[in-house]
């Protein structure tokens, strides 16, 4: 009888542990410990009235269920009859039927209203919209609210989305590995679908469906044209059989070179006759699998990947030959404009090249999908100068969330300022208040067609993003792509409350923290507008000295050009005149050294180590303050968060203070080797008072990770 008890409250605290390990991410529906709070909520939710049994619906009403008898602690019934208390869901159409109030429900399909009311004198709440998906969009902002202790008792809530597509990129192999992932392997089990289908990938659909998130490439952009044939069409078919209900489409990396690879094709021109029949009659045949697929993500010409350049073709040609194939069908080519080619002066300006002469020749269901900033997801970069100058052509952003240049998942690190910092900036393409947010809304140069993208961060690591603040990256990319407007700390808020606790100081504590993130780690990195100079391949760890790769803008010698006289890479006129592509409101606050932005210094010159800086400071004590300064914010970080142990579960606590102790060691390793390499040129000394890197030069450059995850 011992042994049973003993074993009976091992699993017992077992499960309890599994409770919050980080699984249920920001969906735990947990009761509110404010009990007049909790009260409150239990006047106003009694039930569930919907009379629509569409799998949509019956997702939104199961989350309902699930949620609001998790909040309320306390069996929610689902009802026939409006009665006082009750929660009453559906469409437009659907709604009529339930209640004589006339409600008026956002044009946007994928918007919802949530309203209380009174009808014969019964108070009832509703969410309505004109279509399925929307009464579940809204069915997860109500349990946002409850779950963030929001009043709830005079609601009058309209929201639409800023972009059409809200697009998740994941970089998953067909072997499972995830290129630049740091959860663990891919989610997708290729082996066992399409008979076998995790639980978890209808918990996937469900945390994309509560941010808004409505479109997923489930491969690798470096694609494999095997995901094209009909075993692989199957198993595809089985994921989007599962997210369907939760508005969710399912996108395929198209493989160039497809129609070599799989039907021994001599060419795959794409103004040949007969490789655009045999594209149009693959998009058929995926239709057949996938009646609702959402379209094709191409990376072409970049990187070693195939593509329409390989025949003397524009990446237009290619683009409109897969969008002649997917428009009969309603379906998008998403185009990325991430190239560089050897010949350039600047990688910085490669897109800009190729695809500013292309503006206006691309088919109305494409997409061209542009990164943040003109390199490559840097901790801090400019935004793109395509963004606001292709005026004819729907632009959309490409974020990444997994943080393959951010101290990947063991740092600590939110990016949703990083995010706003871009979308906040002023392009100036069509006057002033033009910024990248309004441009891939559609507003500034009305494009038919907007977007935004988030190269994915999630594996089968049992709290999905390796680390558990990863989740918050993954939110608030959601989150922002539903609202370009929500701010950084509004967020953060919303993610902490429903991740952790309502608890004032808590969430004060935690904000604190991510809000510093960022920057701290830009300092510790990549400071004033230095960039990529990561370890090669792996991009794992410090490597400014690098110099060995075949290519030069493979190297970080490339972006940093440290000499004798200064560092950072002439963009001006004098230079490779970078600032060129921006309009010349944008060129003119960054063209001199003197007035440019402090933290895009070395973006655009090259600058002397004695230059004056605003704080008085020469450069080089300039640069040695922010990589110091990175430290002493990531140990505030640390400090805040050991503090907070017995406010938080032992193991999320641990969990994130065992990573932070790895993100402190990794910041002053940071530190150590980039300055005492760019001392080699500089000459000058670390100031006395500063703590003094403990290790020569020399020990930093031998560092080898051969098994660095992200290779």
């Amino acid at each position: 009888m011992k042994r049973f008890y003993f074993f009976a409250v091992l699993l017992l605290c077992s499960l309890s542990t599994l409770a919050e390990d980080g699984y249920e991410l920001w969906m735990r529906y947990k009761k509110p410990t404010d009990i007049a709070m909790l009260n409150t909520y239990r006047s106003i939710f009694s039930g569930i009235v919907s009379s629509s049994q569409s799998p949509t619906m019956l997702a939104a009403s199961e989350e309902l269920k699930k949620g609001l008898g998790g909040i309320l602690d306390k069996k929610i019934l689902v009802q026939s009859q409006v009665q006082s208390g009750s929660l009453v869901i559906g469409n437009s159409t659907e709604i009529r039927k339930l209640i004589k109030t006339s409600i008026a429900v956002p044009e946007n399909k994928e918007g919802f209203i949530i309203k209380s009311i009174m009808e014969n004198n019964k108070r009832i709440t509703v969410i309505s919209s004109s279509s399925d998906i929307g009464v579940l969009y809204g069915a997860f902002h109500l349990l946002r609210m409850l779950q963030s202790n929001a009043k709830v008792n005079a609601l009058d809530i309209s929201s639409s989305p800023a972009l059409q597509l809200r697009l998740l990129n994941h970089w998953d192999n067909l072997n499972r590995h995830v290129e630049r992932g740091y959860a663990g392997i891919a989610l997708w089990n290729w082996h066992t679908l399409p008979d076998y289908k995790d639980p978890r990938y209808t918990d996937y659909a469900r945390a994309n469906a509560s941010i808004g998130i409505n479109g997923v490439t489930v491969t690798n952009v470096n694609a494999n044209a095997i995901t094209l044939t009909k075993p692989y069409l199957e198993k595809i078919a089985a994921l989007a059989d599962i997210f369907r209900p939760y508005g969710i489409k399912v996108f395929l990396t198209a493989r160039f070179s497809a129609p070599i690879e799989l039907d021994r094709f001599k060419t795959a021109d794409p103004l040949n006759d007969a490789v655009k029949q045999w594209w149009k009659q693959k998009t058929a045949e995926i239709y057949q699998y996938i009646p609702d697929f959402g379209g094709f993500l191409v990376k072409a010409n970049s990187e070693g990947q195939p593509g329409p350049q390989n025949y003397k073709r524009t990446h237009a040609d290619g683009a409109n030959m897969l969008a002649d194939a997917v428009a009969p069908f309603g379906g998008k080519v998403v185009w990325r404009a991430f190239v560089y080619n050897p010949e350039s002066d600047d990688r910085f300006k490669q897109a800009y090249d190729e695809f500013m002469p292309l503006d206006g020749q691309f088919r109305n269901n494409v997409l061209v999908q542009v990164k943040n900033g003109p390199i490559d997801f840097q901790p801090r970069e400019p935004f793109s100068p395509l963004f606001g100058a292709m005026k004819k052509t729907p632009v959309m952003m490409e974020f990444q969330i997994t943080q393959e240049y951010l101290g990947q998942s063991t740092h600590l690190v939110y990016e949703a300022p990083m995010f706003k910092e871009v979308l906040n900036a002023d392009t100036y393409g069509k006057g002033k208040g033009s910024t990248v947010a309004k441009v891939i809304a559609g507003k500034v140069h009305e494009s038919p067609l907007t977007g935004m993208s988030g190269v994915s961060n999630i594996g089968n690591d049992r709290n999905w993003t390796g680390h558990l603040f990863g989740q918050a990256n993954w939110y608030a990319f959601g989150r922002l792509a539903w609202d370009l407007d929500l701010s950084s700390e509004k967020i953060a808020d919303e993610w902490i409350r429903q991740t952790f606790t309502n608890e004032p100081q808590v969430v004060n504590n935690i904000s604190k923290i991510m809000m510093k993130s960022h920057e701290a780690l830009v300092n510790y990195m990549t400071p004033m507008g230095l960039a990529h100079i990561m370890g090669n391949g792996h991009h794992y760890g410090p490597a400014p000295w690098s110099n060995n790769l075949g290519r030069p803008d493979w190297n970080p010698v490339y972006y940093h050009k440290a000499d004798s006289l200064g560092i950072g890479f002439d963009r001006t006129p004098k230079g490779s005149n970078a600032l060129a592509q921006f309009a010349p409101e944008v060129s003119k606050q960054w063209l001199d050294p003197t007035t440019c932005d402090e933290k895009y210094l070395l973006w655009f010159h090259h600058a002397s180590w004695s230059q004056k800086m605003k704080s008085g400071n020469t450069l080089w004590n300039e640069l040695v303050d922010h990589y110091y300064q990175g430290v002493t914010e990531m140990r505030e970080m640390k400090n805040q968060w050991k503090s907070l142990s017995k406010q938080i579960d032992t193991e999320r606590h641990n969990h994130v203070m065992m990573l932070l102790n790895i993100q402190e060691k990794e910041a002053v390793w940071w530190r150590n080797a980039c300055l005492l390499y760019f001392q080699t040129f500089s000459k000058m000394p670390i100031p006395a008072h500063f703590e003094q890197p403990d290790k020569p030069l020399d020990y930093y450059k031998s560092l080898r990770f051969p098994y660095a995850p992200g290779n």
